[in-house]
């Protein structure tokens, strides 16, 4: 017997930061939204506990206890008095180290699929509660569909949407370390007074109307000029995405994917199309959202 969940990319519409906190975190106001590229996660019963993986950049993907598959495994059955034995296979789609959380989808694909597999009956509330502890963005590729994340991010809210959003995402020559994007963020804001961050009320009424050309406005991450300091020729990328037509362009994330908001499908081929023989990037995949969370198939 084995379990196969389905769990999405995300991009982030907005990436309000806060200061450092004493614990070293952040405080966010994180605006999610679930793509259609996806992870698929497949849990087997086996003598202990092993992971393997394919896909592009698969070589890349930890196999050991530190992959968030693995350890929501182990925290799955801690709380449950059992033994995580089990081969977890991931078939990967998410880009590695792009920025998308996809080490985080596969730590919220594990946990579902185990709790499947081993009939743990586990309510919403503890399977996120577990998620939370794996790490901030884990809750919401749990959830999926688009969603307000607070605290470190794993607080969430789910937001409505009144409509489908088209992308284009250009994956990078190299990745970026998540902690680095952060503490260059911390340099480059050592002299100022960082607001309180907030959810935009504009950015949420454009969701909620499925209006890109509203979102398209009011999409921002204030951790772009982080990694545009550590990467500079992301900015390439950036403009390549504009020129072609994108309604806008942002860094996801900590990086070092780009996203490119479309007005439509097609323009979305249009700007892929473009960014693939721009040189700026390594390879183009095109995505469309909301798009829901991690799913038994």
């Amino acid at each position: 017997m084995s379990v196969t969940v389905r769990v999405p990319a995300k991009v982030n519409v907005q990436l309000a930061v806060g200061a450092a906190r004493p614990d070293g975190f952040h405080d966010l106001a994180n605006v999610f939204l679930a793509v259609g590229l996806f992870d698929e996660v497949t849990v087997t019963p086996a003598d202990e506990l092993r992971i393997t993986c394919e896909g592009p950049d698969a070589a890349q993907v930890p196999l050991d206890g530190t992959n968030l598959a693995a350890r929501a495994a182990v925290a799955l059955a801690e709380r449950y008095g059992r033994t995580p034995a089990v081969h977890i296979h991931i078939a990967k789609d998410i880009p590695v180290a792009g920025g998308m959380a996809g080490g985080s989808a596969d730590g919220a694909g594990a946990l579902l699929a185990c709790d499947a597999l081993w009939g743990t009956g586990a309510s919403r509330v503890e399977l996120l509660d577990i998620c939370a502890e794996l790490g901030s963005d884990v809750p919401f590729s749990l959830v999926g569909g688009a969603a307000l994340g607070i605290g470190r991010g794993e607080k969430l809210t789910v937001l409505e949407t009144g409509g489908t959003f088209h992308w284009v995402f250009a994956m990078a020559e190299r990745g970026l370390s998540t902690p680095a994007v952060f503490r260059e963020f911390d340099r480059l804001v050592a002299d100022i007074e960082v607001p309180v961050p907030v959810a935009s009320p504009q950015l949420l009424d454009a969701l909620a109307k499925g209006d890109p050309e509203a979102l398209a406005a009011t999409v921002s991450n204030d951790l772009q000029p982080a990694a545009l300091s550590l990467f500079p020729a992301l900015a390439d990328t950036l403009a390549a995405g504009r020129a072609a037509g994108a309604l806008t362009a942002l860094v996801s994330g900590s990086g070092p994917t780009t996203a490119f908001l479309a007005r439509d499908a097609e323009a979305a081929q249009r700007v892929a199309r473009a960014l693939s023989t721009s040189g700026t990037c390594r390879f183009v995949r095109v995505a469309a959202g909301p798009v829901p969370g991690a799913t038994v198939l």
